[in-house]
């Protein structure tokens, strides 16, 4: 009976002192105090480090097996790697009028602008990014991701996942959760779209030894590809996610599943708004998860769990079928929590993590506060920094410029500030389709249409140039000039060193310290006369109706000052 009543109470103590998982609050009711935020959303507590590392193993690798899109990755790697005068290699490069750039896999992942894994996995650091391989460090780059489907459980499928679009890269330094500023993702399904289904599925049995199970796992995608529709982005940098979803739900049934039926893929339908309406955006950084309670640039989604909606919207547009998607939503609540924890609990680097103290002007900045009190904080939140604290000229240089609180706002608001609305009215194309699915009403996400954007949380604000939803502006220095002013015509080039960045302009170098070799790659020259890429707008903080300044030159530059540091 003792060793019985040791044993209960064992089991009851190993129950009451695990976390209670909270549930978080998804409705569009959804409120937060001003001061906090949502960095531990479920309430994991001291588990949260472990769990956020689960959690980005699931942003790295795709978790869901069930996906519609799986490219056979032996055949593929055999494809590129071991034999140039391939077949099927000839037959591609016939019909594409042009030679591949791919030499190997390493080649294509870097034209896809999928960022290198650290050497080190820096454990309870801002740049951890554990290894979705068993701790070794993976030959494929972030956001390639293998798995095993239900469909061909004994074959290797490769496919994209959330880190190909939220793992960028700054002065060389991979970082989860920053905005990825050279996708090709997308340009990657128009290729597909367009190839793909030219290749029979017997041809490419024999042209890359594939097995016989690798030949019906191709022969899917090839069947999904039919329900795709895909956008190519305007330039390299920005994403066509958006349309890339509509334009694959306006090929299926309008039903509460979006079935899939040849007649809707193939036949003849009426034309889509998006096919033509430039609607390109970028995604956001993961660290502003925490202080809001509506997702998108544009705030559309007013309810739902924005991770959960990822995970709809990226099927739809791999041409998935809905039932067995939201079976697997279901099915996978703990790999759903630990990613939608992990992208809650992202910080922001720091300026030191990059540039020496010598770069940072403490006084110019506490200027730069006062400015920004002035005209900023009503749209973009208060930044306590612990400079403001007593005895606070004693501590350290890093210590005196962290932000101790943010205080955004209870509720995600939406403003109208004149930048390209094209983004935000491309949502009412097809807000009505995707809340009438029957997977959309079991998630409770809702997408209402906006007029305007997000004014976003500041943090991290140097590292996430070239600003506004459509990256239509270089750097800060641009941002404060009058709209008619700033330069058009910039290159989104790489971030390696630091001739790549402008440290005083907080982004991209424009005009003349453009450095050259950026200008091979016409795929990242941005033109911001083009519709859909404008730089209008954001502009009554710094100018009157008249379009006299309201701050002098030497306010600007302690606003940035200040702004780097947040």
């Amino acid at each position: 009976m003792k060793l019985l009543g040791l044993l209960i109470h064992t089991f009851f103590f190993l129950v009451l002192s695990k976390p209670v998982i909270a549930k978080p609050d998804w409705s569009e009711n959804a409120t937060l105090s001003l001061g906090e935020t949502r960095e531990d959303i479920y309430g994991f507590g001291s588990e949260l480090p472990e769990v956020k590392r689960e959690g980005y193993i699931h942003a790295l690798k795709w978790p869901v097996d069930v996906t519609g899109l799986l490219i056979p990755y032996e055949p593929l790697k055999f494809f590129l790697e071991e034999e140039k005068n391939n077949p099927l290699r000839r037959f591609i490069e016939r019909a594409a009028e042009a030679t591949l750039g791919f030499k190997d896999m390493d080649s294509m992942y870097a034209w896809l602008g999928l960022n290198q894994y650290p050497d080190n996995n820096l454990v309870n650091s801002v740049f951890q990014i554990p290894y979705p391989t068993q701790g070794r460090k993976p030959d494929f780059r972030m956001g390639a991701s293998l798995l095993r489907a239900p469909h061909s459980p004994k074959s290797t499928g490769m496919t994209f996942s959330c880190a190909t679009c939220h793992s960028g890269t700054f002065m060389g330094r991979s970082i989860m959760g920053l905005t990825n500023k050279r996708p090709r993702a997308n340009e990657f399904f128009v290729m597909a779209k367009k190839y793909i289904p030219l290749v029979p599925s017997g041809f490419f049995r024999l042209a890359t030894k594939a097995s016989h199970e690798e030949k019906e796992m191709f022969k899917r995608t090839k069947e999904n590809l039919k329900w795709v529709g895909s956008v190519s982005p305007q330039v390299l940098g920005l994403d066509t996610s958006l349309p890339h979803v509509a334009l694959s739900l306006h090929k299926r049934q309008d039903d509460p599943y979006a079935t899939k039926r040849w007649s809707r893929a193939v036949g003849r339908r009426s034309p889509h708004k998006l096919e033509s309406f430039v609607a390109d955006s970028k995604p956001m950084p993961w660290w502003n998860l925490k202080y809001k309670t509506r997702w998108l640039s544009d705030g559309s989604i007013v309810a739902g769990n924005p991770i959960l909606t990822n995970f709809l919207w990226n099927e739809i547009g791999r041409g998935t079928d809905l039932r067995e998607l939201e079976k697997w939503m279901q099915e996978n609540e703990d790999a759903i929590e630990k990613l939608t924890a992990a992208a809650f609990a992202t910080k922001a680097p720091h300026w030191l993590d990059f540039f020496p103290e010598s770069s940072v002007n403490i006084d110019l900045a506490k200027q730069g506060e006062v400015v920004y009190n002035q005209s900023c904080k009503k749209c973009h939140g208060r930044y306590e920094k612990r400079w403001s604290y007593p005895m606070a000229d004693l501590e350290p240089l890093r210590v005196q410029t962290q932000t101790a609180r943010v205080f955004y706002h209870e509720k995600t608001p939406v403003k109208n500030v004149g930048t390209d609305p094209q983004r935000w009215m491309a949502t009412e194309s097809f807000a009505s389709n995707l809340n009438k699915l029957q997977i959309s009403k079991w998630m409770k996400t809702t997408v209402v249409p906006q007029k305007g954007y997000v004014p976003p949380p500041l943090e991290g604000i140097f590292l996430r140039y070239p600003y506004m939803h459509n990256n239509s502006i270089p750097n800060l220095c641009a941002l404060m000039m009058k709209p008619s002013e700033r330069p058009d015509f910039f290159v989104q080039g790489p971030s390696r060193n630091s001739e790549d960045y402008d440290r005083e302009c907080l982004g991209y170098p424009v005009g003349e310290k453009i450095p050259k070799e950026w200008l091979k790659d016409r795929d990242a020259f941005f033109d911001a006369t083009k519709p859909g890429l404008r730089n209008s707008g954001h502009s009554k903080m710094f100018y009157d109706e008249n379009g006299r300044s309201k701050m002098s030159e030497g306010e600007k530059k302690a606003l940035r000052e200040y702004l780097k540091l947040l």
